[in-house]
């Protein structure tokens, strides 16, 4: 796991480090020091901590006057045991939420696995976004199945084109107006 890196090559366009509205503002990493792991697995040290010991993230853009953001993610979700969501919502999402995103787009190839505890965040966590969305992009099946089982899509758009879309060759915003084509496809 050592080996993946965040998607980089939006980096000219938009680094969270340099976004004075980032949660993760000031940042600084380095090349060579890998501090962070899930479980036995040193991660490359460009994935940002946030408080939870198996789920890591990378902010890879945000747009404050189209009110969106596009996070990519690594490792494990577990809500079981650490409460990832609760960590994720109160130290990130409430940030962006507080600087105006109310579209929020997860890439999820990299998560490995999901465990369940309750939806009361994810609840909160929809409401907050009014007018916005959530999507879960690329999510491994097991993954979205387990999700499924806690009855997340009450809150959270995936699947169908949302789960097998070629997002890397897109610039952030033709991304998107993909994703948002795709949303207002399903609210009809």
């Amino acid at each position: 796991m050592h080996n993946i890196e965040p998607y980089y090559n939006w980096r000219h366009a938009y680094m969270a480090e340099e976004d004075e509205r980032s949660p993760f503002y000031g940042r600084e990493y380095s090349e060579f020091e890998y501090t962070n792991q899930v479980y036995n697995y040193l991660l490359h040290p460009q994935w940002d901590e946030f408080g939870s010991s198996t789920l890591f993230m990378k902010i890879l853009f945000a747009d404050y006057d189209e009110r969106y953001c596009i996070i990519e993610l690594i490792g494990e979700w577990n809500d079981a045991l650490y409460n990832d969501i609760m960590i994720l919502k109160r130290d990130v999402l409430e940030t962006m939420l507080y600087e105006g995103i109310n579209k929020f787009i997860f890439i999820g190839e990299n998560v490995l696995n999901f465990h369940y505890s309750d939806d009361s965040y994810y609840e909160e966590w929809f409401e907050e976004v009014e007018d916005g969305w959530i999507v879960f992009l690329n999510f491994r099946q097991h993954v979205l199945t387990e999700m499924k089982r806690a009855r997340l899509d009450w809150y959270i758009h995936w699947g169908g084109a949302l789960n097998d879309m070629s997002w890397r060759p897109l610039k952030p915003r033709q991304l998107f107006k993909a994703v948002e084509r795709e949303v207002h496809t399903r609210l009809g």
